[in-house]
C-alpha cells in the first residue's frame, strides 16, 4: 500500500517477472534501476526462491533455489547444501529464464498446453503466459473474461481446464488435429477437381478450334496442277530459313578471317620487326598496348617509330634497356607466329569459300521454289492457306501437352484418419458438454451471488458458456454481454468468476487453478469506497474459505486497515514509496 506513482504496480509488475519468466507491463525506467531481485514463494507446496542478477534491464544471472523450508531462503542468494538449499535451474539470459521458468511452472502445476488451429491451415501453442492472465487480472477496461487475450478462444479454454472438464486439453488438440486435417484435405480436393475441370475445358477448347481450322484448310483445296501450293510455302520456308542460317554462318566465317589475316599481318609486322631491330627483340614478350591502359589514350604512331628507333618505349618514353642475348631464339619464335598465324588464315578462308559455296546454293534453290510458287495456280490463296496450316499446326501442338488428368480420388488412409478425428471430438464434446450442463449451473450461482455481495446489485442472473462468454442479466431482464458492462463491473464480474471457480474446484475436488490473484488499484476501476470495502471483506473471507492467495495494491490506507490485519498490509510511509 503506498500514495500514487510510489511503486504500487511496479511491485506486481516485479512479481510477474518472476512467477511468468518475463514481465508483462514494467516500465522500462524501473528495469534499468535494478540490479538485482529476489522473492521468494511456495508453488505446489514446494519453497522456491528467485535470484536475479540485472543489467540495464536484462538478465545477466538468475538462479531459482529449493529449500525444504520458506524460512531458509530469507537470507541467501546462491545454493547451500549445508541447509539443503539446491539450484533448480539457472539462465544467464532473459530468454533462457523465461523459456526455463514458463515449463517448470507447467509442470509444477500440472497445466498442458493449450492448442487450437490457425485459420484451420496449422497450430498454435499456448502455454505458462496465457495461464498466467487468469492471476494477473487485467484491467477492467480490458474485455476477456479469463486471462489477458480473447483471441483463438483462449478464454473458453482456459475455462474449461480451471473446471476440469473431461479431457479438456485433449479435446483441444484433437479438434485442432481435426480442423486443420480435414480443412487441407478439402483444400486439396478442391484444388485437384478444379485442376480437372480446368484442364478438360481447356482440351474441350483446343480440340474444337482443331476441327474448325482441319475444316477450313480442306476447303482452301489444293492447286489445280497438281503440285501442292503448301508443300511448295513449306518448302520456301525451310529454304528460307537454311538461306538465314547460312548468311549467319557466313558472316561469323567472315568475322574469324577477318581477325586471322589481321593476325597474320600482326605477326608478320613483328617478325620483320624482331629481324631488324633489338628493341623490338627486348620488348618482344611483352605487352603490345594500343592506347594508354590508364587513360585510354590511343598511342601516337611517333612514339611507336621513337621505340623502334630511339629504343624508347611507346608507353612510358623511358629508354628500354637490357642484353640481346638470344636474337634467333626470339627471331624463330616470330617465324613460328607467323607460320601459325598463315596456317589460321588459310583455315578460315577456306571455310568462308566453303560457307560462301554453300550460302549460294541455297539462295539459288530458294529462287526457284519461289518462282515456282509465283507460277502457281491459286497463288492468291497462299497467305490464307499458311495460316490456316499454321492454325492446325499450332492447334495440334497445344492438344499434345494438353492430357487428360486422372479422375480425383479419395486418399483412403487421410478420409479414415479425419473420420477417427471427427469422431474422437465429437465424443469429447458430448463428454465435455455433458459434465458442462451440470458444473455451469453451480459456476453460474457462484457468480451470481458474489455479483451480489461485490456491490452489482442490479445483477438478476448470468450465463456462461463453455467458451467463457458471459451473458449479464440485470435491470429488470436485460440481457447482454460481459463486455458491454462498465470497467467497475468487470473487474467485479472477473474476480467472481475466478472465485467461482474456486469454489466449484474445491467441491468436486478440482484443483487446476493455480490459486493466487493479482489485482491492482480495484478502486481505479470506478469502484465506489463502499463496494471496494465490501470487496475487499469478501476477497479476504474467501481467500480463507478457498485457500486462495490475493495480492491487492491500492493508494487507500483507510480501506486496508478497515479491512485486513496489520500483518497482511505492507504499507510504505506518508509520502514516500512503497521499494
Amino acid at each position: 500500500m503506498a500514495a500514487n506513482l510510489k511503486g504500487k504496480t511496479s511491485v506486481l509488475e516485479l512479481i510477474t517477472w518472476c512467477l511468468r519468466g518475463a514481465p508483462r507491463g514494467l516500465q522500462a525506467g524501473v528495469r534499468h534501476w535494478l540490479d538485482e531481485l529476489d522473492l521468494d514463494v511456495v508453488v505446489a507446496g514446494q519453497p522456491m526462491g528467485f535470484r536475479l542478477d540485472l543489467r540495464d534491464g536484462e538478465i545477466t544471472s538468475a538462479v531459482l533455489l529449493m529449500s525444504p523450508e520458506i524460512q531458509a531462503l530469507e537470507s541467501v542468494r546462491s545454493p547451500d547444501p549445508a541447509q539443503d538449499i539446491t539450484p533448480a535451474i539457472r539462465a544467464n539470459s532473459s530468454e533462457s529464464f523465461a523459456s526455463q521458468i514458463q515449463a517448470l511452472m507447467m509442470d509444477r502445476l500440472d497445466l498442458q498446453p493449450l492448442v487450437n488451429s490457425f485459420n484451420e491451415t496449422s497450430t498454435q501453442t499456448h502455454g505458462w503466459p496465457s495461464y498466467y492472465g487468469s492471476i494477473y487480472l487485467p484491467a477492467g477496461g480490458d474485455k476477456a473474461l479469463l486471462g489477458d487475450q480473447t483471441m483463438s478462444g483462449l478464454p473458453g479454454r482456459l475455462l474449461q481446464v480451471f473446471l476440469d472438464l473431461p479431457a479438456a486439453a485433449t479435446l483441444t488438440r484433437v479438434k485442432t488435429a481435426f480442423d486443420v486435417r480435414s480443412t487441407a484435405y478439402k483444400n486439396r480436393r478442391t484444388a485437384a477437381e478444379e485442376a480437372v475441370t480446368t484442364r478438360q475445358t481447356e482440351r474441350e477448347q483446343v480440340e474444337a478450334d482443331l476441327g474448325t481450322a482441319r475444316a477450313r484448310l480442306a476447303a482452301l483445296g489444293a492447286t489445280d496442277d497438281g503440285e501442292s501450293l503448301a508443300g511448295l510455302a513449306a518448302e520456301a520456308a525451310a529454304l528460307a530459313r537454311q538461306v538465314v542460317n547460312a548468311q549467319e554462318t557466313w558472316e561469323e566465317l567472315m568475322q574469324v578471317h577477318r581477325r586471322a589475316r589481321k593476325q597474320r599481318q600482326r605477326d608478320a609486322k613483328i617478325l620483320n620487326d624482331v629481324t631488324e631491330s633489338a628493341t623490338a627483340r627486348l620488348l618482344f614478350h611483352g605487352l603490345d598496348p594500343k592506347a594508354c591502359p590508364r587513360c585510354d589514350q590511343e598511342i601516337a604512331e611517333d612514339r611507336k617509330s621513337q621505340e623502334r628507333d630511339a629504343h624508347a618505349c611507346a608507353v612510358c618514353s623511358r629508354p628500354v634497356a637490357g642484353e640481346d642475348e638470344t636474337p634467333e631464339e626470339i627471331t624463330a619464335e616470330a617465324n613460328q607466329r607467323l607460320s601459325e598465324a598463315i596456317s589460321a588464315e588459310t583455315e578460315a578462308h577456306d571455310a568462308l569459300q566453303e560457307a560462301e559455296a554453300a550460302l549460294t546454293r541455297l539462295t539459288h534453290d530458294l529462287t526457284i521454289v519461289e518462282d515456282r510458287l509465283r507460277s502457281a495456280r491459286s497463288v492468291t490463296q497462299l497467305p490464307e492457306r499458311l495460316l490456316a496450316q499454321e492454325a492446325v499446326l499450332r492447334l495440334e501442338g497445344a492438344l499434345s501437352v494438353f492430357p487428360q488428368l486422372p479422375a480425383v480420388t479419395d486418399d483412403p488412409v487421410e478420409a479414415t484418419t479425419i473420420k477417427v478425428l471427427g469422431a474422437g471430438t465429437q465424443v469429447l464434446e458430448d463428454d465435455s458438454k455433458s459434465a458442462a450442463s451440470v458444473l455451469f449451473q453451480e459456476v453460474n450461482a457462484e457468480i451470481l451471488e458474489l455479483g451480489h455481495r461485490f456491490g452489482i446489485t442490479s445483477l438478476e442472473a448470468v450465463e456462461i458458456d463453455r467458451a467463457a462468454r458471459l451473458r449479464v442479466v440485470k435491470d429488470g431482464g436485460v440481457k447482454d454481454w460481459f463486455g458491454k458492462q462498465s470497467a467497475g463491473e468487470r473487474l467485479r464480474l472477473r474476480i467472481a468468476v475466478v472465485i467461482a471457480l474456486l469454489r466449484v474446484g474445491a467441491k468436486h475436488g478440482i484443483s487446476t487453478h493455480p490459486g493466487l490473484l493479482l489485482i491492482d488499484s480495484p478502486k481505479a476501476e470506478e469502484v465506489q469506497d463502499l463496494d471496494a470495502h465490501t470487496l475487499l471483506r469478501e476477497l479476504s473471507s474467501l481467500a480463507k474459505q478457498s485457500h486462495l492467495q490475493v495480492l491487492i495494491t491500492t493508494a487507500d490506507s483507510t480501506l486496508a486497515h478497515d479491512v485486513l490485519r496489520d500483518d497482511h498490509i505492507v504499507e510504505a510511509a506518508a509520502g514516500k514509496p512503497l521499494w
